[in-house]
């Protein structure tokens, strides 16, 4: 009953253990009052024992003190409400603290909610994911998301292969489970009253991700020419696709607009160009062809497009110019020019895109200094403490961090991560893979 007694205790330990997550969770007043707004006081304590890492409802019992029939149903009701996530696999259940993103503030605005102050937290979520919050998600080499080149735009003599999990139609196809939900982004617009007319049902998420979405009531189910049709539509309203930055299994493609998208904001509002993995392609814009209509400059979400005057013929005339090092290769400006001006190019070097949730939670977790926290947090395991311990120094010393520097024993040091995140990933570790 210790909430009831020091309630501040528990969402202080909520905050502390969110922060602890790859993507973090900076203290900010906001962020107390979202905890406060989503999490009644017993779920606070209970989430701040939660594990950041997919548990059995056995190690979940045994680390609470509370029996597993007992539990489950609130582990149960949280993950319904967006506060966990949840996975289920041949009878079994595993549970995982849901991070700020992408976790429960998606999950929160991915559907229709009467039962929260919507307005209050659209505000609020607003107001936290500003400079700080924007730096702690995004600044990084290695990101959340990563831009798809729409598959159409690409020429067919160029010598750049695309891979399948390059193709946002290839992953829709070879996806396990499908499922849409609302835009969590435009929705929080919504609320803000600053929405744009963009379509709002256009989150589509797969495979294991889809299966969670629609048990907790957060997508619909959709079969893959329904997937394939809401792809077609974003695409119609130029939307730029924004896949799960993995090459199997991806959890989600997003259809973002300009205006709306957090991924976007921290690349526009915060310069964070790492945001988003641009894709293997770049726009290019041939001058003669160029018209300087400007409607690839209202097309680019990343605003990687402007117009210039061109003085060196005998009058002068405007013409379109690519910022390459902002453009996300979505192949957006492509199908808005109607003068064929534009084609996208292979890029010199290709962007490294982990192989799966695993590869890019550690990359991720390696560049934040957190590593030790994601695969040591049980504390109550004598050989978890004195492995943490050992990764905070390797992780801290500047020796060890110059040493990660060179790639050869940075990708020794990654496999070896990825090989113990797999250990303590168990069984359910196959559903991610």
């Amino acid at each position: 009953m210790g909430h009831l007694v020091n309630p501040d205790r528990d969402y202080r330990r909520l905050q502390q253990k969110l922060d602890c997550t790859v993507t973090g969770a900076p203290d900010s007043p906001a962020l107390m009052r979202i905890l406060r707004l989503l999490f009644s006081p017993e779920d606070a304590q209970l989430a701040s024992q939660v594990p950041g890492q997919l548990s059995t409802l056995d190690q979940i019992a045994r680390r609470t003190g509370i029996s597993p029939e007992h539990l489950e149903p609130r582990l149960d009701a949280m993950a319904q409400r967006g506060l966990l996530i949840d996975l289920a696999r041949d009878g079994q259940r595993w549970f995982a603290l849901a991070p700020v993103v992408i976790g429960f503030f998606e999950f929160t605005f991915m559907r229709a909610r009467d039962d929260l102050p919507m307005a209050e937290l659209a505000r609020l979520f607003d107001e936290y994911m500003g400079d700080r919050f924007a730096r702690s998600v995004f600044d990084g080499g290695v990101g959340l998301g990563r831009s798809l080149v729409r598959e159409e735009t690409l020429p067919e003599d160029d010598p750049t292969e695309i891979l399948d999990w390059e193709r946002a139609s290839r992953l829709i196809q070879s996806a396990t489970a499908l499922g849409v939900s609302m835009c969590a982004c435009r929705h929080k617009a919504l609320h803000l009253g600053k929405a744009c007319e963009k379509p709002m049902e256009a989150c589509l998420s797969l495979n294991f991700a889809a299966e969670s979405l629609v048990r907790n009531g957060m997508a619909r189910p959709l079969t893959v020419a329904q997937a394939m049709e809401v792809l077609q539509q974003s695409k119609e309203a130029g939307l730029a696709q924004t896949g799960d930055n993995v090459q199997r299994k991806p959890a989600y493609i997003c259809n973002c607009c300009g205006c709306c998208c957090g991924m976007i904001e921290g690349i526009k509002t915060y310069n964070l160009q790492g945001a988003i993995a641009t894709s293997n392609w770049i726009a290019a814009i041939g001058a003669d062809a160029c018209r300087g209509c400007g409607r690839c400059v209202k097309a680019c979400p990343v605003d990687a497009i402007e117009l210039v005057e061109d003085d060196s013929g005998a009058k002068p005339v405007r013409r379109a110019v690519v910022d390459q090092e902002i453009c996300l290769g979505c192949g957006v400006c492509v199908t808005s020019c109607k003068f064929g001006a534009i084609a996208m190019h292979g890029r010199a070097r290709r962007v490294f895109t982990p192989e799966t949730v695993f590869d890019r939670v550690v990359a991720m977790a390696i560049e934040r200094g957190k590593l030790a926290e994601m695969l040591f947090e049980r504390p109550e395991r004598l050989s978890h403490r004195a492995l943490a311990r050992l990764a905070v120094l390797l992780e801290r010393s500047p020796p060890a961090r110059a040493a990660l520097a060179i790639r050869p024993l940075r990708s020794a040091f990654l496999k070896a991560a990825v090989a113990a995140a797999r250990k303590t990933a168990g069984p359910i570790g196959r559903v991610l893979e």
